[in-house]
């Protein structure tokens, strides 16, 4: 029976056996713990190694100094940049504000053309054109009101330099009244005129207010009576 019992043992079909080695827990905690201290240690020695390859080194004073370096210089490019961005502002504001001067000035130079182009049209047809020395221009006369007529003319003398007129003008109303022609000589007639190159005269008239008036006689009369000028005016 001993004999078969070995022989199993001995055999291919006999139970398989594990060996183990058995170490002690403490020397187990103890060697997991090296192995993690060794590589904390190589995790720790690879970061600084790539902090300092990257210049992130915040230890060491010569980085620093020049990353402050940089940053000064950096700061001083900016402000001049601002300074010179201002400047070119408050110019062109300027330029703008001068631009528009110009413009109100133009504006103004052209109203005032335009002006002088007006009176220097309107003196143009007031120049004396026929063939006497003095002649009236401009005459003008209007109903303002029943029995009221107002009237205002400009008597000219040719040349740069005339010698001083003295004489009168007198005024006549012609029209119809009660459906026949009507004349009416102005009281007061011979106003006085006296002027070297001209003179405006201007005023009111009355009439019957029954009178519808037509034209407005104007005669210039010199100092020994002559007539110099006269016009019709038409209303």
């Amino acid at each position: 029976m001993r004999w078969k019992l070995l022989r199993r043992r001995l055999s291919i079909s006999a139970p398989r056996m594990i060996v183990r080695s058995h170490a002690p827990w403490p020397l187990r905690w103890a060697m997991a713990a090296l192995v993690l201290g060794f590589s904390a240690a190589l995790a720790l020695w690879a970061f600084e190694f790539g902090k300092g390859i990257a210049g992130l080194d915040r230890g060491t004073p010569v980085a620093s100094s020049v990353l402050g370096s940089e940053i000064e210089q950096l700061r001083s490019e900016r402000d001049k940049a601002q300074s010179i961005a201002n400047t070119a502002e408050s110019l062109l504001m300027a330029e703008r504000t001068s631009l528009e001067r110009l413009a109100d000035q133009v504006r103004s130079l052209e109203a005032e053309n335009l002006a002088l182009k007006g009176d220097l049209g309107f003196f143009e047809r007031l120049l004396p054109t026929g063939k006497g020395s003095l002649v009236v221009r401009g005459a003008q006369a209007e109903v303002v009101g029943a029995g009221q007529l107002r009237f205002q003319l400009l008597v000219m003398q040719k040349g740069k330099s005339p010698s001083e007129f003295k004489g009168r003008y007198e005024l006549s109303l012609r029209g119809q009244m009660d459906g026949k022609a009507w004349t009416q000589a102005v009281k007061g007639a011979g106003r006085p005129l006296q002027f070297r190159q001209y003179q405006r005269v201007d005023g009111v008239l009355d009439f019957p207010g029954p009178a519808v008036v037509q034209t407005v006689h104007v005669k210039v009369v010199d100092g020994q009576g002559g007539v110099r000028a006269s016009q019709d005016i038409h209303l």
